[in-house]
């Protein structure tokens, strides 16, 4: 533990948090979703602690309130961090003092930053530390009172998800996304157990759609108020059926009293659009940053 008076009279302790230390770091997770918008699962404690409850793990705490902190995953390559410094406590070198830190932690690994929570301060920062960003996606909310209105395609039909037709969801998510840059396949096995293990999956509001002789030309998955994942295959874009999937599976959450719901887009998606025509609204974003050592 280490005891600091700031050059502007505000006394830090920086030590180690851990499992005890999970309140304090919900507080501060919602204070920085607060502020920048991003995932609102952030605030959750599984992926609290997935994210910062790593091997090493170092807070900045003022008057017993944690108001920055930092946690590092040194077991595999890269090596991993996420960090958090709170909106009033910003523009005073704690999140670069931080980064330095987790960089020592990370030795001769390539190290990835990982933001749930993103904000362009944060992007300054790391870019101009030599960290190129890899990945970014919106977080986009729908208010549920106020429900898209798409017609059915012609020749479409739609059913729930069974486990039975597994085989045929994940053959229809492959062929959905295998033109898409960078797209690498998971074994259908990993594909189906992810989705059989995720305790807030909803098979019966997640859908295949058909086509008028009974082939799946697309499918949308719902976990919890989640649309997780969409997708058409290539020879019925453009025909409504993403957009039909997704007001349908709107207005089935609605029609449950669920108030909002959530998806994740890639900046690279030309989908993005499609989900702001039919009402969703930017609620932040979340990114991923490397530095090769090499």
């Amino acid at each position: 533990m280490v005891n600091r008076t700031e050059p502007g009279g505000d006394a830090l302790t920086w030590k180690e948090f851990g499992e005890g230390h999970l309140a304090a770091l919900t507080e501060l997770a919602e204070a920085c979703l607060a502020a920048d918008g991003g995932l609102p699962l952030f605030a959750s404690r599984p992926l609290l602690r997935a994210r910062l409850l790593q091997a090493r793990t170092l807070g900045v705490w003022h008057e017993g309130s944690l108001v920055a902190a930092v946690g590092v995953g040194t077991a595999g390559q890269p090596a991993t961090s996420t960090g958090l410094v709170h909106p009033a406590w910003r523009e005073r070198g704690l999140g670069s003092r931080l980064l330095s830190w987790a960089d020592e932690q990370a030795g001769d690994a390539d190290l990835l930053l990982t933001t749930e929570s993103w904000s362009p301060g944060a992007e300054d920062l790391f870019t101009a530390r030599g960290f190129e960003r890899t990945f970014a996606e919106s977080v986009l909310r729908h208010d549920l009172n106020v429900l898209p209105e798409v017609a059915r395609p012609d020749g479409v039909r739609t059913e729930p998800v069974t486990w039975e037709i597994g085989p045929e969801l994940f053959e229809t998510y492959r062929a959905s996304f295998a033109d898409r840059p960078g797209f690498a396949a998971p074994s259908a096995e990993d594909w189906l157990a992810e989705l059989r293990e995720d305790d807030e999956y909803r098979p019966d509001l997640s859908m295949i759609a058909r086509g008028p002789d009974g082939t799946a030309v697309g499918f949308l998955n719902v976990i919890d108020s989640w649309v997780d994942q969409v997708g058409v295959v290539p020879g019925w874009r453009h025909r409504r059926v993403g957009a039909y999937l997704v007001a349908t599976a709107l207005r089935a959450l609605a029609g449950e009293g669920a108030r909002e719901a959530w998806l994740c887009v890639n900046d690279d998606n030309p989908a993005a659009a499609l989900y702001r025509r039919l009402g969703f609204r930017d609620a932040g974003r979340r990114a991923r940053y490397l530095r090769r050592r090499h």
